[in-house]
């Protein structure tokens, strides 16, 4: 089989999933989560800002457009698998991984259908959030423990699938523009103990809609550069704040996307099609999975690396998964390398209209920044 050049995941190391576990720890509160390598410095007070999108190795590449965050880069942390938004916030809010807490893509499939789950649209009609992921989130540990926990975010989000599933349990604070969010964090910071999150969604939309070689996502990046430093010197000096994103981001031109179907083959064999473009959960009929498996490897050869459903969770990908997580996950996963994006314009029309991706492997998408200041 083909040698990729992809970044796994090490749970329990520098994930997002770590980071919680890490501020319990720093705070010297004990509820029992799972022992993490990552250690940040001892405080009663911590902000953190996740911008989704912010690529370690993006920060790198542009250090005139982001010279704040660029002066802080440190060792990267890494996304979970796949590396795209649902997965990641709630691997930060649950300290789970994938495999634990089931938001395993954009889209899954919804176990004993042929119907997916969109993890941002989420139709609660459908499937009820605190069934698809049961467990207690990170923050409502932390409040058991006499922690003050808020999550800051758009008010559109405050009953969304995704902020029940990662976050209940934390107050939620809206602030839909940045000088709300950053006047949030600061009000809800004076508490001591606390933990405030505090999200940012425009560096992703920018880059989906305009890819990250643009000079429309270089702006934005410079407005989040000046929006860090500015929540940074708005907060109490006692407070810690704590810079991450979810995944970073690749542009995907025309020639490198793969249309399924145009390829026949690529569909034979195959039920349902779900994830996303950069990583496909492909869900097979009958005993068409080594076939599946067959095909796939041979169309795509170093374009995109295709495992086994038991191959990638034996690899650690998803982490430890659980039982009733294992059939959202596809028969056969597909994680695209390079610049490869896998669309689908029967089922998603839509991604075809994107310029920038995520969801796979590769560095510049799993590597994650993890910025003390």
């Amino acid at each position: 089989m083909t040698s990729f050049s992809f970044v796994e995941p090490s749970y329990g190391g520098r994930t997002l999933g770590d980071v919680l576990p890490a501020i319990a720890t720093a705070l010297g509160v004990d509820v029992g989560f799972h022992d993490t390598e990552l250690v940040l410095p001892p405080a009663q007070r911590y902000v953190v800002f996740l911008v989704d999108g912010l690529g370690h190795r993006l920060i790198e590449q542009h250090a005139e457009h982001a010279p704040y965050l660029h002066a802080l880069l440190q060792e990267p942390g890494v996304a979970g698998v796949p590396s795209t938004t649902a997965t990641s916030l709630t691997s930060l809010g649950t300290a789970l991984t994938p495999g634990e807490h089931g938001l395993v893509g954009f889209t899954s499939r919804i176990p004993g259908t042929e119907k997916l789950l969109n993890a941002l649209f989420w139709n609660k009609d459908v499937v009820d959030p605190a069934e698809w992921q049961p467990n207690p989130s990170a923050f409502a540990r932390l409040r058991s423990a006499g922690v003050h926990a808020t999550v800051v975010s758009k008010k559109e989000f405050v009953d969304s699938g995704l902020t029940l599933s990662a976050f209940r349990g934390a107050e939620f604070v809206d602030g839909d523009k940045i000088g709300e969010r950053i006047a949030a964090a600061v009000t809800e910071s004076a508490v001591s103990p606390s933990v405030t999150y505090v999200y940012d969604g425009d560096l992703d939309w920018t880059g989906h809609r305009y890819g990250v070689d643009s000079a429309q996502w270089r702006a934005q990046l410079g407005a989040i550069d000046a929006g860090v430093e500015q929540l940074r010197e708005s907060l109490d000096p006692g407070v810690r704040l704590v810079v991450v994103a979810d995944h970073g981001m690749v542009d995907c031109p025309n020639e490198f996307r793969i249309d399924i179907d145009e390829h026949p083959e690529l569909r034979s064999g195959v039920q349902l099609i779900g994830g996303e473009a950069r990583f496909r959960h492909l869900y097979c009929s009958g005993r068409a999975v080594d076939d599946v498996l067959a095909t796939w490897r041979e169309f795509l050869g170093d374009r995109g690396q295709v495992l086994a459903r038991d191959e990638a969770i034996e690899r650690g990908w998803f982490g430890t998964v659980a039982p009733q997580v294992r059939p959202r996950l596809g028969d056969v996963v597909v994680a695209a390398a390079g610049q490869t994006a896998l669309i689908s314009m029967a089922d998603f029309p839509y991604e075809n209209l994107l310029v920038g991706f995520h969801g796979s492997l590769t560095a510049v998408e799993m590597e994650i920044p993890i910025l003390i200041c």
